[in-house]
C-alpha cells in the first residue's frame, strides 16, 4: 500500500471532529466489565454488547474508527452481517489490536514489556483481508521509585517501531500507544519528564526503522499527576502541560494525537481535550480522542444486559461521543454535556 494511501486513512480518522472507540478489551478485560453488570462473560453476551455500540444510529458523525479484538474481527451481527462491514456502511474504519499484552520486563521489578511481535506479519496480512485498515499496539511505562528504567524505555520503544513498521508493510497505519501509566505518588512535572522521554524514544526508534510518520496516529496519555499524587490539576492545567510537551516531543509529521483516557472519569477525560482544542489553536497535529471506558461506561451501565434497555445504552454511548466530538473542536460544555 502506498504512503498516500497510509496518511489519507490516518488523517481522515482525526478529520472533522472525530475520535476512535476503543473496543478492543481482551476476554479477560471485559469479562471484568461485563460482570460489573453481573452479565456472564459468554461470547454471544460479548457480541451483543459489542453489537450494541456498533448499531448505534449516527455514531458516524462522532466516530471515525473502531479498534476491535481479535475474536470480535470475526463476529458478526445477530443478522449475520460481519462487524467491519457493519462498521465500514457507517463511515466508521475498522481497526485491530494486535500486541498480546503487557508482560513483566525479566530482572526489572515493576516495569513491562509488551509482546505480540512474533508471527505479526501474517497477522497483519490475514487482519487486512478480514476489514482491519488501521491497527494497535500498547506499550506500558509505569512510574515508581526508580523507574522507568531506561532499558524499559528503550525495548518499548524498540517493539513499537517494529510493530509500525511490520503494520505499515501490510497496509495498515499503526497506532503508537507508549501510555505512562498515572497510577503512583507523581507530580505532573515527572509525568511529563517521563513522557517527553518515552517520545524522544519512541521517535528515534521509528525513525530507525524507516517508519513513515505522516502514516501513524500517536496514542499517548495526556500530562496528569498520580492518581496518589493527592493533587488534582484543572482541565485548563492538563491542556497547557499536555500541549507544551508535546510541542517538544512529536514531531509535526504525525497527522493526529488521539488520547487514551487513561482511568480519568468520562467527563474529565472530555473536559480535559476541549481545554486543549479550546486554549491552543493552528497546532501541527489534529488532537483527537481513542477512548474505551470513556466512551461506553454509561452504555454498558444502562444495558445491564438487557434488551429492552438497549435504546437506553446506545442513547448514553452516542451522548459520550457527540461531546467527545466537541471537545474536538472546543465546543464542549456543560449545556452540552446536559443535554
Amino acid at each position: 500500500m502506498s504512503e498516500k494511501t497510509l496518511n489519507d486513512i490516518a488523517k481522515s480518522i482525526v478529520a472533522n471532529g472525530r475520535g476512535i472507540l476503543a473496543a478492543d478489551e481482551s476476554t479477560g478485560t471485559i469479562t471484568k466489565r461485563l460482570a460489573s453488570i453481573d452479565v456472564e462473560s459468554t461470547e454471544d453476551n460479548r457480541r451483543a454488547y459489542r453489537e450494541l455500540l456498533f448499531t448505534t444510529t449516527g455514531a458516524g458523525e462522532f466516530v471515525s474508527g473502531v479498534i476491535l479484538y481479535d475474536e470480535t474481527i470475526r463476529q458478526s451481527s445477530a443478522d449475520g452481517k460481519p462487524f467491519p462491514t457493519l462498521l465500514n456502511e457507517q463511515n466508521i474504519i475498522p481497526g485491530i489490536k494486535v500486541d498480546t499484552g503487557a508482560k513483566d520486563l525479566v530482572g526489572h521489578a515493576g516495569e513491562k514489556i509488551t509482546d505480540g511481535l512474533d508471527g505479526l506479519r501474517d497477522r497483519v496480512e490475514e487482519y487486512h483481508q478480514l476489514g482491519a485498515r488501521f491497527a494497535k499496539w500498547r506499550a506500558v511505562i509505569n512510574i515508581a521509585d526508580g523507574i522507568p528504567s531506561r532499558l524499559c524505555i528503550e525495548a518499548n520503544a524498540h517493539a513499537l517501531a517494529r510493530y509500525a513498521a511490520l503494520c505499515q508493510e501490510g497496509g495498515l497505519v499503526p497506532i503508537v500507544e507508549p501510555e505512562v501509566i498515572m497510577d503512583g505518588a507523581h507530580d505532573m512535572a515527572r509525568c511529563r519528564e517521563v513522557t517527553t522521554a518515552v517520545h524522544y524514544e519512541t521517535f528515534n526508534q521509528l525513525y530507525k526503522h524507516g517508519v513513515q510518520l505522516d502514516g501513524i496516529l500517536l496514542k499517548p496519555n495526556m500530562i496528569i499527576p498520580g492518581n496518589k499524587s493527592g493533587s488534582e490539576a484543572t482541565p485548563e492545567e492538563v491542556a497547557d502541560a499536555t500541549v507544551a510537551t508535546f510541542l517538544e516531543s512529536v514531531p509535526a509529521a504525525v497527522p493526529g494525537i488521539v488520547f487514551l483516557s487513561g482511568g480519568q472519569t468520562e467527563t474529565q477525560a472530555t473536559a480535559n481535550l476541549n481545554a486543549m482544542n479550546a486554549r491552543h489553536a493552528n497546532l501541527p497535529w489534529k488532537l483527537s480522542f481513542s477512548y474505551g471506558r470513556a466512551l461506553q461506561q454509561s452504555a454498558l451501565k444502562a444495558w445491564r444486559g438487557k434488551a429492552d434497555q438497549l435504546a437506553q445504552a446506545q442513547q448514553a454511548y452516542l451522548h459520550r461521543a457527540r461531546c467527545n466530538s466537541a471537545a474536538c473542536n472546543g465546543k464542549y460544555d456543560s449545556d452540552l454535556e446536559a443535554g
